[in-house]
């Protein structure tokens, strides 16, 4: 095929795969559906090739390439996305980032690092931490994911509610636009220079441009890190406490609340029949540190809460990143996924209670949960979880529906948010006006027309159905 030929002549065959193994393994993302569907034995398309570039002239070369032939191009990072960013459709180019991973620079005295869009999460951040510095960011993927797709997913990480989310730490993106021309967005550490571009990559998911470079704005490694956990009566309870700490301007990076269901897997023999389990994090300078436990502490007895033994989230700490597979799951029958979502406080309770209750109503559910883990001054996140088993495995990919749409539709009617850092993808694209609204559809809509008019990066995710 002339796109192939192309490809191998620009790039070196060597950077272009066609094997059936490198095929296969780069189909899709994470996503539940997509696992189902394999483990069912349906058809899951393969691209035409996987194109493995090593710089950015190698990306430059592919994406005029695609567009000149009107071939779809799908940027592939570590295939750890939960909400179908990734499905390769056939006579599709899918450009691996994974082996543009190169650390470009540590500066210690301006704290910035750079990288390729390709890089490890994980080891991103150990890099920098040989230099006495964190990112700040530590998604559960984190081992999993690369730097350009926390970017364009605009992902979020355990230790966000002080370190902040992506945008907060992100200082400038290089990428590849649609017609092949390198943009840098971000130049200094802040600016009144027009809209902030930076933001035309971060969420994109790969439907805007390519991203090739991120440079982060460092912090320094904290000096004390201690644990500390309470019982809250009820989820409403544990939620008004942690609305007290935070706009009590308590800089706590981690806060997570389970409620009952989810604390008894939580707490273990720690456990409270009736009760929630609040987990927090405190870390930083040694004396803000204790002094912060103290208040803490304080704030959150008066809010109603006991305290309960640290061990439950220094466990937490140890085991957080370890998660059963898909394919265990389904082996049992399973339909399971995760769905965050976030609402100002004055929602946050309504949104909670709905949203259980819209999952338990679905057809085959197990049960419906929640849990809160990251924290704003004005309002909070919460990560629905649902487990369903329906007898006949014709149901599975019905029922897994059906429960996303539950808590999205939940979630909208009570002013919350339908998306807090997975991202949008394929699962919850028609629902996106939900928090944009038709005209910010629109807006969307014009923005890829502009810079994509062959509508040939990823097509298929983050925009609604026409």
């Amino acid at each position: 095929m002339a796109v192939l030929d192309q490809l191998s002549a620009s790039l070196g065959a060597d950077k272009v795969l066609t094997d059936e193994a490198s095929l296969q393994s780069r189909r899709h993302d994470y996503w539940f559906l997509s696992a189902l569907n394999e483990f069912q034995g349906r058809n899951v398309p393969t691209p035409l090739c996987i194109v493995r570039p090593i710089n950015v002239d190698d990306v430059v070369a592919a994406v005029n390439i695609c567009r000149e032939a009107g071939v779809a191009l799908i940027t592939f990072g570590l295939g750890s996305g939960v909400c179908g960013g990734v499905i390769a459709a056939p006579e599709s180019v899918l450009l691996d980032m994974s082996s543009m991973d190169s650390v470009r620079d540590i500066d210690p005295i301006n704290m910035l690092a750079s990288f390729d869009a390709g890089h490890n999460g994980g080891a991103a951040e150990a890099a920098v931490a040989k230099k006495g510095m964190t990112i700040g960011n530590f998604p559960q993927s984190i081992d999993l994911s690369t730097v350009g797709g926390w970017v364009a997913t605009r992902a979020s990480g355990q230790f966000s509610s002080v370190y902040g989310n992506t945008e907060d730490i992100v200082y400038s993106i290089e990428a590849v636009m649609p017609d092949g021309s390198v943009v840098n967005f971000g130049k200094a550490p802040r600016a009144s220079a027009g809209p902030d571009l930076r933001h035309l990559m971060l969420g994109s998911e790969g439907t805007l441009g390519v991203i090739t470079g991120v440079t982060f704005s460092l912090r320094r490694q904290a000096e004390k890190r201690v644990s500390q956990s309470f019982y809250a009566p009820d989820m409403i309870t544990g939620l008004e406490a942690q609305r007290q700490i935070v706009q009590q301007d308590w800089a706590v990076p981690v806060m997570r609340l389970y409620d009952e269901v989810e604390s008894a897997r939580q707490a273990g023999d720690h456990h409270r029949d009736g009760y929630s389990v609040l987990m927090l994090v405190h870390e930083g300078p040694a004396s803000r540190v204790d002094l912060e436990v103290g208040e803490v502490r304080a704030i959150a007895l008066e809010a109603g809460l006991e305290e309960a033994p640290a061990a439950i989230t220094e466990g937490w700490l140890e085991h957080r990143n370890h998660v059963p597979s898909w394919e265990d799951l389904l082996s049992k029958g399973l339909v399971v996924d995760t769905i965050e979502i976030s609402a100002p406080w004055t929602r946050i309770g309504d949104v909670y209670n709905e949203a259980v209750a819209a999952l338990k109503s679905v057809p085959h559910n197990l049960f419906g949960s929640a849990h809160s883990s990251h924290v704003y001054r004005s309002g909070i996140n919460l990560y629905f979880t649902f487990v369903a088993q329906p007898a006949d495995e014709t149901e599975m990919a019905q029922t897994y529906l059906a429960s996303w749409n539950a808590v999205l539709e939940a979630t909208a009617a009570n002013g919350g948010g339908i998306a807090h850092h997975h991202g949008i993808g394929r699962v919850r694209k028609n629902h996106l006006a939900a928090d944009l609204g038709d005209t910010g559809v629109a807006v969307l809509r014009a923005v890829k027309s502009a810079l994509d008019p062959e509508g040939i990066m990823n097509p298929g995710v983050l925009l609604p159905d026409a």
